[in-house]
């Protein structure tokens, strides 16, 4: 049976607490990450990692994290992009009207 590690924090004036280093690293924890709560009949209040937006792609957000990077540690690198290319995107996809919001299916191929 694995062992149980018992960790305390304290309340502020204002309800608010930090998260203990052991608790951060078991649940994986960054800096704004969200916490999911539990609230057990019994009392028993049971702290997780909330899932990210992230976490549904996270071949995603892994890429999105590299550029992020890649572009903060070399902002050399960043080129503005040509007129000519974005009027050439433009009149290939101008009219079209996408519902980022819409699920994508199979069935639409």
């Amino acid at each position: 049976m694995p062992a149980t590690l018992d960790v305390e924090s304290t309340l502020t004036d204002r309800y608010q607490t930090t998260v203990p280093e052991t608790v951060r690293r078991a649940l994986r924890l960054g800096k704004r990450d969200k916490i999911h709560y539990t609230i057990r009949p019994g009392g028993e209040v049971v702290l997780t990692r909330a899932a990210s937006a992230e976490e549904d792609d996270p071949v995603l957000g892994q890429f999105l994290g590299f550029l992020a990077r890649d572009m903060a540690s070399h902002p050399e690198r960043l080129q503005a992009v040509d007129a000519g290319l974005v009027q050439r995107l433009q009149s290939l996809a101008g009219g079209i009207e996408v519902d980022l919001d819409t699920a994508l299916s199979a069935d639409d191929e």
